[in-house]
């Protein structure tokens, strides 16, 4: 598995793939703290398109993502990843309508686990997903950068 590291307006992130795709976009710090395997090689060139799309993200000038991603989990979580990757750019939906979407309307609590378990954050759009009153529900990032990045989509802010 390759990685680098990015500074970004919401923190240090770190991107890990392989020749599949991108794996994985996991906050530095934050509620859950990623730490580097051993055996992860720091490569920077396999990232450099990704890098290039966040940063053009967290300018306001990019609306969809277009990179290959290769997510692991299991089919449940996939399927709830890909549908949450068809979530228009400055929307938002309930965990409810996520998982009616998917076809299991009674598997909220699900879908909320496994958005929780998304490896791919920013990009698939977890961040999206808020409680059915409209409040703000748990991000691996953490509540303010939930915050920040449907701030920058629905264009109160601009982050770099």
């Amino acid at each position: 598995m390759f990685y680098t590291k990015i500074e970004s307006p919401v923190g240090p992130l770190l991107l890990a793939g392989d020749e599949r795709g991108l794996c994985q976009l996991r906050f530095v710090a934050g509620r859950r703290k990623t730490v580097v395997p051993r055996e992860w090689t720091r490569e920077d060139a396999p990232f450099r398109d990704a890098v290039r799309q966040l940063r053009a993200y967290f300018a306001g000038e990019l609306k969809k993502f277009d990179l290959t991603l290769a997510p692991e989990g299991t089919p449940f979580q996939l399927c709830v990843w890909e549908k949450l990757r068809e979530i228009p750019y400055g929307e938002t939906i309930s965990y409810g309508e996520l998982a009616r979407r998917i076809g299991r309307p009674q598997a909220a609590r699900a879908v909320g686990l496994a958005n929780g378990a998304n490896p791919i954050a920013i990009i698939i759009p977890c961040h999206r997903v808020i409680g059915a009153n409209g409040t703000l529900t748990g991000y691996g990032g953490g509540l303010p950068i939930k915050k920040k990045l449907l701030a920058l989509e629905s264009r109160q802010l601009r982050l770099v």
